[in-house]
């Protein structure tokens, strides 16, 4: 089915809000990227630390360098989403200054993808606190 090009044009003001969004996502993407970096930082600290600890009997012992490699997990996935704002807030930046359509569609496709992202990630924390909450019911239950 083709497509007609209906003359779509954004007005001055949504030129504004679409600027002023891509600001505030730079900001917000600037700060993650932080964040990123303090997390590979603390999985290096947390590393470090396990190794000097003495190693115990028990399965706490073989788990000393696991908080190490959560943290370096949660860097890693949190990387994405950052990295789709970042991309929006760009290219929104460059389509609104040079009123280049396609730089505006990558930046829309940007930010669908960090929502996706965002929307997954959602879903899958609450089914892990549903699993949780029946996890711990069945424990409580058994040692009634």
């Amino acid at each position: 089915m083709e497509q007609q090009n209906n003359g779509f044009q954004l007005e001055d003001a949504a030129k504004d809000y679409l600027r002023e969004s891509a600001k505030w996502s730079m900001f917000l993407a600037i700060l993650g990227f932080i964040g990123i970096g303090f997390l590979a930082l603390l999985a290096i600290i947390m590393t470090g630390a396990a190794s000097m600890m003495p190693e115990t009997p028990g399965p706490f012992g073989k788990m000393r360098g696991l908080i190490s490699l959560i943290y370096l997990v949660f860097a890693i996935l949190y990387l994405f989403p950052i990295y789709y704002l970042f991309k929006y807030a760009d290219n929104t930046k460059k389509a609104i200054n040079s009123g280049n359509t396609a730089l505006l569609t990558s930046a829309f496709s940007n930010l669908k993808s960090h929502h996706k992202f965002l929307g997954i990630a959602s879903i899958i924390i609450i089914a892990l606190y549903i699993l949780a909450a029946i996890v711990m019911v069945i424990g409580f239950t058994a040692m009634m």
